[in-house]
């Protein structure tokens, strides 16, 4: 049974002061000067229009791993563990972005490459899984990137990742017990999802963990994608299957 992964209903209910707890889970550090930090910057956070805008663009990029040059920060983004997220050159944050980088070991482990644009309510959640965006990629709105227990998900260069998408490394659990509950059975490894250069999902596509899709293929929108798609293929449907070759 893998019990790495620590429960944030646990954390934050059991014994020990809020600050630490606070800091345990949102920070990911105990650095007060950083906490006094980060505290200033959700001031802005909220300031709608271009006021926000500008004050973000001077202070925020002081709060992560790195931040390139050139990022624009919307309203009412929600940041976790933000030292260990890592931003290129041009990044654009919308409105309502969720970057949960959580981890117990990695310091890399929500990269966001240059030119990378996150649309709308685009939420990332790594739990002890890290999560990869290469240059030009595109997160439309409501999509979920999800990467947990050492199941990471990789989106290389130049993809289009669909509105309202789901990817998932990591998202199975254990169920062969019928003694323990599902959600204490710990997480199925599955070796987290690739999505190559020039992925193209459609809208609603789900990728399940154990799925590398290779460069250049296509999901129709609203596919299942639990197996790998072949290189410059189109796949659809519910489980997805390859229906023609691109160029054929």
């Amino acid at each position: 049974m893998n019990t790495r992964i620590n429960k944030t209903h646990k954390v934050i209910t059991e014994k020990g002061s809020a600050l630490a707890k606070y800091q345990h889970v949102i920070l990911g550090t105990r650095s007060v000067p950083y906490l006094i930090y980060f505290e200033i910057c959700s001031w802005f956070g909220k300031i709608p229009g271009a006021l926000g805008i500008v004050l973000r663009k001077v202070f925020w990029p002081r709060l992560f791993g790195s931040c390139g040059k050139g990022v624009m920060f919307a309203d009412n983004i929600v940041l976790r563990h933000p030292k260990r997220i890592h931003l290129g050159d041009h990044v654009v944050l919308s409105e309502g972005s969720v970057l949960d980088a959580r981890h117990d070991d990695e310091d890399r482990v929500l990269v966001l490459a240059d030119d990378v644009m996150l649309s709308i309510n685009v939420m990332i959640s790594c739990k002890n899984g890290c999560v990869h965006v290469g240059p030009r990629t595109g997160l439309s709105a409501q999509t979920v990137i999800h990467a947990t227990n050492d199941c990471p998900v990789i989106i290389g260069a130049d993809a289009i990742i669909g509105p309202q998408c789901y990817i998932a490394g990591g998202g199975n659990y254990h169920h062969d017990r019928l003694d323990v509950p599902i959600r204490e059975q710990g997480i199925e490894p599955d070796g987290g999802v690739t999505l190559e250069d020039n992925v193209w999902l459609g809208a609603k596509t789900t990728v399940l963990g154990g799925v590398t899709m290779h460069s250049g293929s296509i999901s129709g929108a609203g596919a299942v994608v639990t197996k790998s798609v072949p290189a410059n293929s189109i796949c659809a449907g519910v489980p997805a299957r390859v229906i023609r070759e691109r160029g054929a």
